[in-house]
């Protein structure tokens, strides 16, 4: 997709540009919201039980302490939070390791938004050990800076992690954008007060105001990005 931009910092006709996009990981950048799911299956099976599908949609795109929580809790399985947090990503880095798909689209939105030097942040819900394995993937070049789910107070759906990345670039959260392909990630986001690009992975997400809702990122350039902060002025 090519694109014609507006240069870095040029004013909309409002009096206000996108100052940064913040991008989420797992099922927005790269395709691995299913590869955590399946995991979390395998761990559980070798401890005794089975996952119920209708809790897929409970632990997608949160915290892990909320995720292996809940399905501590809705098993019954003994082990403690602590150990089943090192076997999911110790289960999910095998996974990586043998494959990383991206998302579609993800590779030229990257790269556009490198080449007009436009500040992104990578924000995700996963720790830091598993963000820098994917940065490998995705490329460190990319990105000004990076929020792990660990090292913020309170991760998504709380508004943390993207008031970090704005306080770290030093912008403001109302004039960036941010891709999201959760209901629990856009709740961050919009809890920020920032305008919201939703690419549903798992379940559904209805457009709603400082919202909209795009099929994939293939219809995502920095145009596109541009545009719906200009219409949300």
């Amino acid at each position: 997709m090519t694109s014609t931009v507006p240069a870095l910092g040029t004013q909309t006709a409002e009096g206000s540009a996108l100052q940064a996009v913040f991008l989420d990981m797992d099922g927005t950048l790269v395709d691995t919201e299913g590869f955590w799911w399946d995991v979390e299956k395998e761990v559980f099976a070798s401890l005794g039980h089975t996952l119920d599908e209708s809790w897929r949609h409970v632990v997608v795109g949160g915290p892990m302490t909320r995720s292996a929580g809940f399905l501590i809790e809705a098993t019954g399985a003994d082990i403690d939070l602590p150990e089943l947090t090192v076997l999911l990503n110790d289960g999910f880095e095998d996974r990586i390791d043998q494959a990383l798909p991206l998302m579609p689209g993800a590779a030229r939105l990257l790269a556009e938004l490198s080449e007009y030097e436009m500040p992104t942040a990578l924000v995700s819900a996963s720790h830091r050990r598993i963000i820098d394995r994917v940065l490998n993937t995705l490329g460190h070049r990319h990105f000004a800076l990076s929020i792990a789910g660990d090292e913020v107070p309170r991760t998504k759906p709380h508004p943390d992690p993207y008031l970090a990345a704005a306080a770290g670039l030093g912008v403001d959260p109302v004039r960036c954008a941010v891709v999201e392909d959760t209901a629990t990630g856009v709740a961050a986001a919009e809890a920020a007060a920032c305008q919201v690009v939703a690419v549903p992975s798992v379940g559904p997400i209805a457009p709603a105001a400082r919202r909209t809702v795009v099929p994939s990122l293939e219809v995502v350039d920095l145009t596109f990005l541009h545009g719906v902060m200009t219409e949300m002025r």
